[in-house]
């Protein structure tokens, strides 16, 4: 008989499993656990309940839709094959770079055995192998042309900041500044995205891209709208190799949202650097940020755009969770924008 102590509340069996609060709540809508109910209501997970959740989220983090999980759970084969080859892909891109950092180590230690002392800025580097793309430029309007700079870009990088922070012009100067990068922008929906609509007639490769990502989606509780088609024609295009994307939730519905970034994420570290403009709590997860993304806070008083870290009692945390508020929390501010004061 299990005793008390087993039993966890969600916010605790969460944090055990390492996910968060809201993935064991999509867990339970689409059929995949049942935790125990307290006469007051409150969901409960005992040892039975905490084993399954572990399974599901092993699972998901191998990069299979939760439609494939029920599958998987059930003994039903089928989907496992593509998950894995791209949870393989991914698993070689961090190989490689693993090779890439150690080739670096031994060629420092080679450099020691000569009596050649490393640098502190080399020794620096070895922590993050992969930063060799950068980018700095002047600030435009509304800052003050302050130099912002910005290394290590990660496969996942959020721009966030309230009405008139000045975002979306950070995120245009980042697409004319980085090398070969290209900004998709809510243009995409003109028309109920119908120029992207006709070339994915005329593109029968990006069409079966669109098309695999999608079946991907849908199995993940995505609802097929042409906002979400037209931002997939531009997330799956070739070509630029760094994408820009403005309010990428724009059109989506909260299901669509969370079934996207999943899909976003399963990428892996050698996946194609996005920013993301977002204020959705859907895209922008803050207690399941990984090691391979980044969040860039635009203030709303025009200071200079920062990085800001996702633990709460960081510089610029609570602004970041502000932004990120439910739609009924920003309703009441709906219409208010940023100002910076004017120097006497």
């Amino acid at each position: 008989m299990s005793s008390p102590a087993q039993f966890l509340n969600a916010s605790k069996a969460a944090s055990r499993l390492g996910v968060s609060a809201k993935a064991l709540r999509l867990y339970e809508q689409r059929g995949l656990i049942a935790p125990i109910r307290t006469a007051a209501g409150w969901r409960v997970y005992g040892p039975v309940e905490m084993s399954r959740a572990a399974e599901i989220a092993a699972l998901r983090g191998l990069g299979f839709s939760l439609a494939q999980v029920a599958r998987v759970l059930e003994g039903d084969s089928r989907g496992m094959e593509p998950a894995l080859a791209a949870h393989q892909a991914a698993l070689e891109g961090r190989l490689r770079q693993l090779v890439g950092a150690i080739e670096k180590v031994g060629s420092l230690r080679d450099d020691l055995a000569r009596g050649e002392a490393p640098t502190a800025g080399e020794l620096a580097r070895l922590m993050a192998p992969d930063a060799a793309l950068s980018v700095s430029f002047d600030l435009p309007w509304p800052w003050g042309g302050e130099r912002f700079e910005l290394g290590h870009i990660r496969p996942l990088n959020y721009i966030i900041g309230p009405l008139g922070s000045g975002k979306t012009r950070l995120a245009q100067c980042l697409a004319e500044t980085l090398p070969n990068a290209a900004f998709l922008g809510l243009d995409r929906l003109a028309d109920g995205g119908a120029a992207a609509l006709a070339r994915l007639d005329a593109d029968p490769v990006l069409r079966s891209r669109v098309d695999r990502t999608l079946a991907w989606l849908i199995e993940d509780g995505a609802v097929v709208s042409n906002a979400l088609i037209a931002l997939l024609a531009g997330l799956e295009s070739e070509g630029p190799a760094i994408l820009v994307v403005d309010m990428i939730e724009r059109g989506l519905n909260q299901a669509s949202q969370e079934a996207l970034i999943a899909h976003l994420r399963r990428r892996g570290p050698g996946g194609r650097p996005l920013f993301l403009l977002t204020r959705s709590c859907a895209i922008l997860d803050l207690a399941v940020v990984g090691i391979d993304e980044a969040i860039i806070l635009c203030p709303a008083n025009h200071s200079p755009p920062m990085h800001v870290a996702p633990y709460p009692g960081t510089p610029g945390y609570e602004a970041v969770a502000t932004c990120l508020a439910s739609p009924e929390v920003r309703a009441r501010t709906d219409g208010v924008i940023a100002w910076r004061p004017q120097v006497a």
